[in-house]
């Protein structure tokens, strides 16, 4: 089953919100630290409603704690960035892939997107706007894959 992998998270909402994509869609969350809030913030909370007993998260405080649990389970590393060099619906998804995301306000570092085995990108037509919020972009990347892999029948 795809993952959804957010590196280093700075906004609340943001992470409940994907959390709560994540609940919907039964797609494990992993959250890798630090993070720019508790996992008790009350804003994280609030945008997860009452969902957070159906989200399969996991907590790395470090990305060498991540790495570890890839390790075990296997799979590709799939760095979603404005820099990623494969549009995501040309990209063909696999089963195992984790989709990881960076923070809002840098993305996906250069040490993290080069252990990648690819970057996909979300194309914009209008050159000033840098990015998507990051849970649009989790839900766009998360559902392509979806999508290719069957599950949305």
């Amino acid at each position: 089953m795809v993952r959804v992998v957010l590196v280093n998270p700075q906004i609340p909402p943001n992470t409940g919100n994907i959390a709560r994509t994540c609940a919907a869609t039964g797609t494990p969350l992993h959250l890798v630290g630090p993070m720019g809030f508790e996992i008790s913030d009350r804003y994280l909370k609030r945008a997860g409603l009452d969902y957070w007993p159906y989200v399969k998260l996991q907590y790395h405080p470090t990305l060498e704690d991540f790495q570890k649990t890839h390790q075990e389970q296997g799979g590709r590393w799939i760095g979603f960035s404005t820099r990623g060099s494969s549009n995501y619906v040309q990209f063909q998804f696999h089963e195992d892939d984790w989709l990881l995301f960076g923070s809002e306000t840098t993305g996906l570092s250069s040490e993290v997107l080069a252990a990648c085995d690819a970057t996909a990108c979300i194309p914009m037509n209008q050159p000033a706007v840098r990015s998507l919020n990051l849970s649009v972009s989790v839900a766009v990347g998360l559902f392509e894959a979806r999508r290719q892999l069957g599950y949305l029948g």
